[in-house]
């Protein structure tokens, strides 16, 4: 890993949360992430499922939690299972965890090599009545190979066909949502690299430079600062690209009185930024781009201010466009016989704001989160309105990422330039 050490508290406090909200008598067990095949023998770059690393601060593949609270032999209430290492690996792929290595990461003290799984499981598994099994339960995920804890499931049931089985999924919903003190740390740092990286392309850009070469100066800042790299496929889009909600190809380049539309975000320790900007190649928006800029703004200013604790989600969106549609019937896009006659499901700002305002931010850029339960302290949300132009070839989206408190919320990016005028003064400094 490029990061630091994170306190190892977090995930034992996060342990301590989960089996606090188990049945009796349970035991739960928790896989690292597969690890996916690219091409020949290689593998992409290794990723760790979210709630593992949310229980352990293991980063590492072939791992394995076992909590089992209520077990009768003291040394397996928390067990963890790691890929043993020897001179092979150490010379072809590097460095793995030792045992007091991973004891000092996640705070467990039995730590067994993953060739002890299979005995250990089966010595204990049969004093309990209740098996917590994770799954992939967000319901923006779909899938069509089985990952690594459906096949897990498949063998289990084999195995111990008579126990009570049970998901773990609606419990990790709950605990993920609401982010500690660490990990709103671990997210400032995000957003802080992310900052950086986006001051480093405002001095950068100009007529003539390719997207890819602006892409390439937000990693070299990522890297530069222990970000693992990019959130998420990141966007560089400009022009007309910006009406491609997820334009990825970045290859195209940025013309004289275009705007570019960025999306992008660094990912430092596992926690992830979320930010949108949109610039002037030139270094100065035209009187339209400059009337649309603003426009945008001013729906992000007011739809952060809804982004409080008992706010509901679909309320919150409605009411976002609400005055999305005031703005573009202000920009002679929508006229008020327009908005009249509208399909309620269907209301016409969606024409030119197809996507939704705000969804959660953590371990995933989408984070896991229940989208009918209301906001409440400790989630951190995106804000992140925009208004596309086809027949103008402009896109215009900001986007922060906000912190709820019980005291209001907080723009963790509060300290990225957003107005238009800061923008322009740095680009031409």
């Amino acid at each position: 890993m490029k990061y630091p050490a994170v306190n190892e508290f977090l995930f034992t406090n996060n342990r301590k949360n989960f089996v606090s909200r188990i049945k009796l008598n349970s035991i739960a067990i928790f896989n690292s992430n597969d690890e996916f095949p690219r091409s020949g023998d290689q593998t992409f770059t290794f990723k760790q499922n979210a709630d593992f690393f949310y229980l352990t601060g293991i980063d590492q593949e072939q791992s394995i939690l076992i909590l089992f609270p209520d077990c009768p032999n003291l040394l397996y209430k928390e067990v963890l299972f790691l890929r043993q290492t020897n001179e092979h690996i150490a010379v072809w792929e590097g460095h793995k965890y030792t045992k007091e290595e991973a004891k000092r990461v996640s705070g467990i003290e039995s730590v067994f090599w993953l060739s002890e799984f299979d005995a250990i499981l089966h010595s204990i598994i049969n004093y309990a009545t209740h098996i917590y099994i994770n799954a992939n339960e967000n319901d923006r995920f779909s899938f069509e190979v089985p990952y690594r804890d459906l096949r897990f499931l498949q063998d289990l049931r084999i195995k111990y066909p008579l126990h009570h089985y049970e998901r773990s999924a609606p419990i990790m919903r709950e605990l993920r949502a609401v982010k500690s003190d660490i990990e709103v740390e671990l997210t400032k740092k995000a957003c802080a690299i992310t900052r950086d990286a986006f001051i480093r392309v405002l001095k950068f850009v100009k007529p003539g430079v390719a997207e890819y070469e602006i892409e390439a100066e937000i990693i070299h800042e990522f890297i530069k600062q222990r970000a693992t790299g990019h959130a998420y496929s990141p966007i560089i889009a400009s022009g007309k690209n910006a009406i491609v909600l997820h334009y990825i190809d970045n290859n195209q380049v940025c013309n004289d009185g275009d705007v570019i539309l960025f999306d992008f975000g660094a990912e430092y320790a596992n926690y992830n930024a979320d930010m949108s900007r949109s610039i002037p190649v030139n270094g100065r928006f035209t009187k339209r781009q400059r009337d649309v800029y603003d426009a945008v703004l001013r729906v992000m200013r007011a739809a952060t201010k809804l982004i409080v604790a008992g706010a509901v989600w679909n309320d919150y969106h409605d009411e976002v466009g609400k005055i999305m549609t005031g703005e573009l019937i202000g920009l002679g896009l929508l006229d008020k016989h327009d908005v009249a006659k509208q399909d309620p499901k269907m209301p016409a700002y969606k024409k030119y704001f197809m996507h939704g305002t705000s969804h959660h931010l953590g371990l995933d850029v989408h984070d896991f989160a229940s989208r009918y339960k209301p906001f409440e302290a400790g989630n951190i949300l995106t804000c992140e309105p925009g208004i596309y132009i086809p027949q103008e070839g402009l896109g215009i989206r900001l986007e922060n990422n906000i912190l709820i408190t019980k005291d209001g919320n907080i723009d963790l990016m509060a300290d990225i330039p957003l107005e238009a005028d800061e923008i322009e003064e740095i680009m031409n400094a």
